[in-house]
């Protein structure tokens, strides 16, 4: 008996349609490793549609005043409720996540950030008119750049499609967005759900590659590239942007270092470190990947991590005792893989460092130790359920290792010391620094990276403002 594949189309101008040439991709759920569904591998006719539909949308959605934008964002983030768990089966289905966790920990924030964004429509701020050359008034406008083209990833699907089209379509933008190649369920089922919203063409939805991403950004019509993803996507993304002069949204990797000083509260920081490194099987560029623990605690604090990885279970999306699922695809096992098989000999695996079962791709809690600076675990982005521990001796060498690595996105320093942490928090060069925690995040609050890790914001009034442009107005008195 042969199961029928589910169909999954692109949204646009309002419609569900297939590719314009027909071509299709598998999509597989990672729990098992088996093609559940077929989703369209969208051409350069598809990106044409869609930036058409986004165009000819944009003038009407631009002079819409920002009451009835916030009356159709909170509309949405109603919708997602009312939808809650069509939206966490197919996020689940996507990626292979707990569906508890994802109920609880994913859908609540989205909700919340796209009722944020319902607000901050309504409170663009700017610098009051004023004389600054006599008989002549001097406004300050703010305004919607335009159509954009957003890429989102596949580590948070649905939440990363939020962060994407809510500042967007708050701001009075229109929009293209393109989920994952291997995760695009969710993204195609939110396009069912807010398509009664908003007006045809503000909001679509085109699945594809790689390929079908460059299209996008290299297309003439969109104002703004949006990307969240790898280094190596978003400079490819910004320099295909470079040719038209668009502008350019990057969140980009991570390699957060978590700074435990030896007057931390070891178990309290051990449990918070391995959820925040653990999580989402690690496939987070916030994570809690590289600890920097003070030699005095070293030895200690290694045990106590090796114990809590080796009791944190990874399993089946429906078993509620797990904390993640598996990791993404294939190759991304195939990564996380090859960096515990290229470790240098003076490295030591204390927790993990294999694969768990032969059906998905499911991966070991792993901890490894006895790491120098210049090696590749420490330096490059793991993306998986691997935290990594270095000794250091002061605060000069702990600030040395945090910054001395290509990613800026996010830190995390563990003291009782406030001076100390203070210290810490100006000199660590990181978009985020989070002290005796790390990973909560607030729609009040930006994300976002220096350095490798990308340049604007998401969330807050930052992210809100990344999606505006400001003009000039300037009218004689006389």
């Amino acid at each position: 008996m042969t199961t029928e594949l589910r169909r999954l189309r692109n949204y646009i101008n309002g419609e569900f349609r297939d590719a314009a040439d027909g071509r299709t991709i598998d999509v597989v759920n990672p729990a098992t490793g088996e093609v559940y569904a077929t989703s369209p591998l969208s051409g350069q006719a598809d990106v044409d549609a869609a930036m058409e539909a986004a165009a000819a949308a944009f003038p009407g959605w631009r002079d819409t005043i920002p009451a009835e934008r916030q009356k159709a964002l909170l509309k949405i983030a109603d919708a997602f409720e009312e939808r809650a768990e069509d939206l966490v089966a197919a996020e689940s289905e996507n990626t292979g996540k707990p569906i508890g966790l994802t109920r609880s920990e994913e859908l609540p924030p989205m909700v919340d950030q796209i009722r944020f964004f319902a607000g901050a429509a309504r409170l663009l701020e700017g610098r009051s008119a004023g004389e600054y050359m006599e008989g002549l008034t001097s406004i300050v406008r703010r305004e919607p750049v335009g159509v954009c083209a957003q890429v989102a990833p596949w580590n948070y699907p649905m939440m990363m499609a939020v962060w994407k089209f809510a500042p967007a379509i708050a701001a009075g933008n229109t929009v293209v967005l393109k989920p994952s190649d291997t995760t695009p369920a969710s993204t195609v089922l939110i396009a069912e759900i807010i398509g009664s919203i908003l007006p045809k063409g503000v909001f679509n939805v085109v699945c594809g590659d790689r390929d079908t991403g460059r299209a996008m950004v290299e297309h003439p019509t969109p104002a703004m590239a949006s990307i969240t993803g790898s280094v190596r996507a978003g400079m490819q993304v910004a320099e295909s942007a470079s040719k038209d002069v668009k502008r350019v949204h990057l969140e980009l990797g991570g390699k957060a270092p978590v700074v435990v000083f030896e007057d931390t509260d070891i178990p309290k920081a051990v449990e918070d470190i391995s959820v925040a490194g653990f999580f989402n099987a690690g496939q987070d560029c916030t994570a809690a990947t590289r600890v920097l623990v003070h030699e005095s605690i070293h030895d200690e604090f290694v045990a106590a991590l090796a114990k809590a990885a080796a009791d944190t279970k990874t399993g089946a999306p429906d078993d509620e005792d797990v904390l993640f699922g598996p990791l993404n695809n294939a190759n991304q096992l195939k990564q996380v893989s090859g960096f515990i098989d290229r470790l240098p000999a003076h490295a030591k695996v204390e927790a993990g460092g294999h694969r768990v079962g032969d059906k998905g791709y499911y991966y070991a809690p792993t901890v490894v130790s006895g790491l120098n600076q210049d090696d590749e675990i420490i330096q490059h982005e793991v993306f998986g359920p691997v935290i990594t521990v270095q000794s250091f001796r002061d605060e000069e060498q702990a600030l040395q290792y945090a910054n001395g690595v290509e990613y800026a996105l996010a830190s995390s320093v563990w003291t009782k010391d406030h001076a100390r942490a203070m210290r810490m928090s100006k000199a660590l060069d990181f978009g985020c620094v989070w002290i005796n925690t790390h990973i909560p995040l607030v729609a009040e609050m930006p994300h976002g990276g220096f350095k490798k890790s990308g340049y604007g914001k998401d969330l807050s009034a930052y992210g809100f403002e990344d999606y505006t442009r400001i003009k000039h107005v300037m009218t004689s008195l006389g």
